[in-house]
């Protein structure tokens, strides 16, 4: 492309949706790191699968959804993963006592950054108001909670190794999804 009249300013839309697309496929990366320096810090869950369903499961707006309402399906589900993610991130201060300053809670900070950065670049994406979902009911940490089957500390990790889970899925959803429409903003 070098060379040719203005590829020096690609369209806003397909500078917007490739920035997308390689920051959610970062964001992916990173999820799955976390979850492994999770692994690591919890060897003991290696043997434990958690079980349950997904903890996040926002319906689709419409039966036969465009890219760009499989683009706000899946930001409606990385807002939750967010909202879930801070709520670990309080409970693991809580439980710990006080913020560490490891390897893991270094890439947890990044995750939740760049989290918070993807959300706000498909929203962009989706100005118009395009495969905007009505947003789901309003997310409590309390709420959280209950999604622990059982309590003390064994309960908490194997939740925080569900949010870990959803946010390794979710990221792969937007990935594929910003993909399809970089895709056909290209095309």
């Amino acid at each position: 492309m070098e060379g040719q009249p203005g590829s020096d300013a690609p369209a806003p839309g397909r500078s917007a949706t490739s920035r997308a697309v390689a920051l959610a496929d970062l964001l992916h990366q990173e999820c799955k790191q976390l979850l492994q320096l999770y692994q690591e810090r919890e060897s003991f869950l290696s043997q434990h699968v958690p079980e349950g369903g997904r903890l996040v499961t926002p319906d689709l707006c419409t039966d036969t959804p465009t890219t760009v309402d499989q683009v706000g399906h899946v930001r409606s589900a990385l807002q939750r993963c967010l909202e879930l993610l801070e709520c670990l991130i309080v409970r693991e201060v809580e439980e710990m006592g006080g913020e560490l300053e490891g390897e893991y809670e270094t890439v947890r900070k990044t995750v939740k950054d760049r989290l918070g950065h993807l959300l706000h670049s498909t929203g962009a994406l989706l100005e118009n108001g395009e495969g905007v979902c009505p947003p789901s009911p309003e997310f409590q940490c309390v709420q959280g909670l209950d999604e622990v089957e059982g309590s003390g500390s064994f309960a908490n990790k194997q939740w925080t190794y569900r949010v870990l889970l959803e946010l390794i899925h979710w990221t792969d959803s937007a990935t594929q999804a910003l993909h399809l429409l970089h895709s056909e903003r290209e095309g």
